[in-house]
């Protein structure tokens, strides 16, 4: 490809986020007001950022907290907020309590989402909030995502996906507004750690809690430990691979691990991936 077909469509990418950027911000500005549900993750720091930008003190991030919400995403959405001056509360969520939860069938999202949203439409009911928002995007679309269902059912709008921009897009956005979420990786309550059909108890998300710290304090950034009993299945971005099968740091993330509760640690040959708990699963998009 010649440098012109490359400046070419650079140019035509730039204009097509451009467009999707004003069509965001035209879409928060003809809200009266807006309350974000906001983990302090890629998708919704930006929507929230981009919310108080449209809508000042009018836009309201607020943040569930719970058992699966790890220490480490609350922290970052605190201080987010404080340096970026968010409106910003949080709430207690009890999602933990409920059996159909617990029991961690296929549609646990949607047991956890449903109690979110049901204190959040709460809240902007009793404040008189015009609407509340969510962080979904142009990208999970087609992907299984229980807690879509949740958000239809209580009216929960989806800005960043109706004005079509994708992760990328918004990782990009997220840079340019100097967001420390810009380059952050995904993530995920830490319910999705644990098998379908294992229950979900909060000895094991904390099990699952200190066991990924105490290997991000070995120095790896993209990683998921998976729940399977005696078990921690650890699965690292293939990147950093080769330093997790170093027989040193192997001997050190073994033993990080295994002083948390667990009997064996397993490493995933495979990698990180995203939802590989629902690998072998006959799962439609929602």
């Amino acid at each position: 490809m010649s440098d012109l077909h490359i400046r070419e469509r650079d140019q035509t990418d730039d204009a097509i986020l451009r467009a999707r950027e004003a069509d965001l911000m035209a879409r928060l500005r003809a809200l009266p007001s807006l309350v974000i549900a906001y983990s302090g993750g890629v998708d919704s720091a930006y929507l929230a950022w981009a919310a108080s930008q449209a809508l000042g003190d009018r836009a309201l991030a607020v943040t569930g907290d719970s058992p699966s919400y790890p220490e480490r995403h609350r922290m970052m959405a605190i201080a987010i907020a404080r340096d970026f001056q968010l409106q910003h509360e949080i709430v207690r969520t009890d999602e933990i309590t409920r059996p159909e939860y617990r029991a961690n069938d296929t549609d646990r999202c949607f047991h956890c989402k449903h109690e979110l949203y049901t204190h959040l439409t709460a809240l902007a009911a009793a404040r008189g909030y015009a609407a509340v928002a969510d962080g979904s995007n142009a990208d999970d679309r087609g992907d299984y995502r229980p807690g879509r269902r949740a958000a239809l059912q209580f009216g929960v709008i989806s800005p960043l996906d109706d004005a079509g921009l994708t992760k990328t897009d918004i990782r990009r956005l997220s840079h340019e507004a100097n967001l420390p979420t810009w380059d952050e990786p995904a993530s995920a309550c830490l319910s999705s750690r644990i098998p379908y059909h294992s229950e979900v108890t909060e000895e094991k998300l904390r099990a699952i809690e200190r066991a990924e710290e105490a290997v991000r304090r070995l120095g790896f950034r993209v990683l998921r430990v998976r729940h399977h009993g005696d078990v921690a299945r650890v699965e690292i971005a293939r990147e950093e691979m080769p330093r997790l099968l170093d027989p040193e740091i192997a001997q050190a993330v073994d033993t990080a691990i295994r002083a948390i509760g667990f009997r064996y640690v397993a490493v995933d040959l495979r990698g990180y991936r995203l939802g590989s708990l629902n690998e072998g699963l006959k799962l439609r998009p929602v």
